[in-house]
């Protein structure tokens, strides 16, 4: 068990680091319903897809956190409403914290989830509006617009502080992780779980590698 567990301040902490390995396309291309068959508000130009290199987008999508209650620090954050998609699509945010809601568009938005850690609707709200979430429960959730069924965004609580992104060449760090062993997460929308063992001691820790290929038959295979 970690001193962290026990309550008692560790003698030191470290960096872990690692790399998400994919190589291929996991995510299914969005299919958007133009603007103009909208039976709802004024017309709204869609927010401009991504060009970039489609591997370096899955990279960029897999949240790494640890597992464990282990200590959470809530913060305060936003899932923009514009151009009719959610900004961010991904949003990380350990258990306790309160997530914003802001309609940018000058169209009403309707705003929802169904998944289990967190059940809500917010309902129709216009522009310069926005609602707020607390999410107590850590868990993966779901988030639309009863409105626009194209609108589609994910909000994953961890169930510490100890979370982030990896960026778009597969790289990410967990920064100031007290002395310890622990179970090391990476989730991809697409790919699901994936997990390893890792231990934190005074000289830092094993970098981390996460390989998430996709067999040939569409399962999903782990190293």
């Amino acid at each position: 068990m970690t001193l962290a567990l026990l309550g008692l301040a560790p003698a030191y902490s470290a960096d872990i680091q690692g790399t998400v390995i994919i190589e291929r396309r996991l995510t299914k291309a969005k299919v958007t319903t133009a603007a103009s068959s909208y039976a709802r508000g004024v017309a709204v130009e869609l927010q401009s897809e991504s060009s970039g290199d489609a591997v370096d987008f899955e990279r960029s999508h897999v949240v790494i956190y640890l597992e464990g209650a282990l200590g959470s620090k809530p913060v305060t954050a936003a899932l923009e409403q514009k151009g009719r998609e959610f900004l961010p699509d991904l949003l990380v945010v350990p258990v306790g914290s309160t997530v914003s809601f802001p309609n940018l568009d000058p169209i009403f938005h309707n705003v929802f989830s169904l998944s289990k850690p967190k059940e809500f609707d917010l309902g129709n709200y216009p522009k310069d509006h926005t609602r707020t979430v607390t999410f107590a429960k850590s868990g993966v959730v779901f988030v639309n617009c009863h409105l626009h069924s194209n609108m589609s965004a994910v909000i994953v609580i961890t169930p510490n502080q100890w979370n982030t992104k990896s960026d778009a060449a597969g790289h990410f760090r967990l920064c100031d992780v007290p002395a310890g062993n622990y179970t090391i997460v990476a989730w991809h929308k697409a790919a699901g779980f994936f997990r390893q063992s890792v231990t934190v001691t005074d000289s830092g820790s094993t970098p981390v590698s996460f390989f998430i290929p996709l067999a040939a038959d569409g399962r999903v295979a782990s190293k």
